[in-house]
């Protein structure tokens, strides 16, 4: 089941990608360029390389404490799934995804989509940015929802097939005697109440493990990006805020993340593939970027639209991600709504998280 899930949702991610790489204009044939608005005494190749060698290692590193410290924490008994305070903190990482998709991916969309060095028509006559966060958003939906559907039908019959194997002795002989038939009765009624609640938590787990998967997707797309931006870049005083915002940025951000991985209840090996996948995608994208430093302009028509269209789409699937896997599922769920002051304290520590991330959008 894990093994089709996975592939089922990279084969959801390429379609994605592909699908946005495509989109009419992304590959325009268009030779105009406009010029950067940095200041030239900031451009210095050789330094900005050694920044940029410093920024891949720093957020590598930052990445991968940020989404395995919910692995660890599980050993510390308030910081366990089911505590309050694991939570509350799950609470403030949420937050923070939020506030990136808002604050941050949203934004650089607009601003590379409404960008002067693109034509008029279409893009400055038609909201490019809203329209594929909304679609964007709708598709998340599909995906979480169906791929929900398709194994949960799936783990019905697994169960139902377990009780059907468990049930059939005393059934027979229920038939003939009427104190077997009561006895009978009264298994059947107690395997049907333990299938359902193993039933129910199969589902929750399974919902976890979709909501740990679709996040991770909409955090590798925006990564990739940012991190492309940041090394095809030379402007040494645009790396230097970016370095510092980045670690703070994928730290927390990997602590939502990872607090998911950790509902989902994979394996060790599971759970180190998908912290390795986030931990290296921004010194992946960064590396990617220097590589391309030569033939990739930030400015050109082509790479405004397609990594504008990139932002909104991952801004659309992180916003429904937070709101709707994330927070809603949290707040609306029974430990929350059974308690008015753990409410409270974890809608402070959203607050906190997102104003925290806000800040940040003042230099990345």
């Amino acid at each position: 089941m894990t093994k089709s899930h996975v592939i089922f949702s990279a084969s959801i991610a390429l379609f994605l990608l592909l699908s946005i790489s495509h989109f009419p204009g992304a590959l325009s044939q268009s030779v105009k360029v406009c010029k950067s608005k940095s200041n030239n005494t900031c451009i210095d190749k050789d330094k900005a390389l050694d920044l940029k060698l410093i920024a891949i290692f720093s957020i590598l590193i930052t990445s991968l404490i940020g989404v395995c410290l919910p692995f660890f924490a599980r050993s510390v008994p308030a910081f366990q799934p089911e505590k309050s305070h694991f939570l509350i903190l799950k609470s403030f990482a949420s937050g923070i995804i939020l506030s990136t998709g808002f604050m941050h991916v949203l934004p650089d969309s607009f601003d590379m989509l409404s960008s002067p060095c693109l034509n008029d028509n279409p893009w400055h006559k038609f909201p490019f940015t809203g329209f594929v966060a909304m679609i964007s958003a709708v598709f998340t939906l599909m995906v979480d929802s169906i791929t929900t559907s398709v194994f949960t039908k799936s783990g019905r019959r697994d169960l139902s097939a377990d009780v059907a194997s468990v049930e059939t002795p005393d059934q027979e002989i229920g038939h003939v005697q009427v104190h077997g038939h009561g006895h009978s009765h009264a298994l059947h009624h107690n395997l049907q109440g333990e299938n359902d609640k193993e039933l129910g938590s199969y589902l929750q787990l399974l919902r976890y493990r979709v909501i740990a998967i679709v996040l991770e997707l909409g955090i590798v797309v925006h990564s990739i990006v940012i991190g492309l931006s940041v090394g095809a870049t030379n402007n040494t005083c645009t790396i230097k805020g970016l370095v510092a915002a980045l670690c703070f940025h994928q730290m927390f951000e990997g602590m939502g993340l990872g607090g998911c991985i950790l509902q989902a209840e994979y394996g060790w090996v599971k759970k180190a593939v998908m912290a390795f996948f986030f931990a290296v995608t921004t010194p992946f994208g960064v590396a990617l970027g220097m590589a391309l430093s030569k033939t990739y302009k930030e400015n050109s028509p082509d790479s405004l639209i397609t990594v504008g269209l990139l932002n909104a789409s991952s801004a659309g699937l992180l916003i429904y991600m937070a709101l709707v896997d994330l927070l809603a599922a949290d707040f609306m769920g029974q430990k929350m709504q059974k308690s008015i002051k753990l409410q409270l304290k974890s809608y402070a520590a959203v607050l906190l998280g997102a104003g925290g991330m806000s800040v940040m959008a003042k230099w990345a």
